[in-house]
């Protein structure tokens, strides 16, 4: 799977996209239905779907829909490729976490006590933060929210994983602040909230040293 220079064949790339486009996928589902904090940009979309009373899977989309633009105007163009990367990404991944968010409260893990409820919500983030790793290492495509990760940081914040996550996270927590302010209520936002914020960062740069070790940021 690994070239000598750390890099990936092709039929590597799509295994391993595969394979963190589920772990991402898991990690987000999970703390959906635990309810105790997801990873700000899934936290605002929950928000925006009470918010709309629409499908979380179709919030996903718009919200990345957005995101696609705002890349385009961060990277000054309509870079066709990557955005088309970015919506093959988007598609599958939206309605994963749907429906495994729907699947997982077959289980009646929201009904677990509040210990190892907040160690699951915990192993959730970390498992995003370990997705993201992979899939940005791998550069093929991308979802556009950690699309706009990766330029923040390598095109403006010289390659730090932990400050490009905290200016990235900006925009979901504007979204989440103005639901809060129309609803009065916020849905998962909590400890895993929190942790996301303070340590996503921390563990996509824990990821890319240990996760994969062989495997280096590629296409950047």
């Amino acid at each position: 799977m690994y070239q000598d220079n750390g890099k990936t064949t092709i039929l590597g790339d799509c295994i391993l996209l595969i394979i963190s486009i589920i772990i991402n996928s898991l990690g987000n589902a999970l703390t959906v239905s635990l309810n105790l904090g997801s990873a700000l940009w899934t936290a605002s979309a929950v928000n925006m779907s009470h918010l709309f009373n629409m499908n979380l899977g179709n919030i996903l989309l718009l919200e990345g829909i957005a995101v696609i633009l705002s890349n385009a105007m961060l990277l000054h163009q309509f870079d066709w490729h990557r955005m088309l990367g970015n919506v093959l990404f988007m598609v599958p991944f939206s309605y994963l976490v749907s429906g495994i968010a729907q699947l997982l409260t077959v289980f009646h893990i929201q009904q677990l006590s509040l210990v190892p409820s907040v160690i699951l919500d915990i192993i959730g983030v970390m498992m995003i933060g370990c997705g993201i790793s992979i899939y940005q290492r791998i550069n093929l495509i991308l979802h556009p929210n950690d699309d706009f990760m990766q330029i923040l940081r390598f095109r403006y914040l010289h390659g730090n994983a932990v400050t490009a996550s905290l200016v990235a996270f900006i925009i979901p927590i504007t979204i989440i602040a103005i639901c809060f302010v129309i609803q009065r209520h916020l849905w998962a936002v909590n400890i895993g909230t929190i942790v996301a914020l303070l340590f996503q960062g921390t563990f996509i740069a824990l990821s890319d040293r240990y996760i994969f070790r062989k495997l280096k940021h590629q296409r950047l």
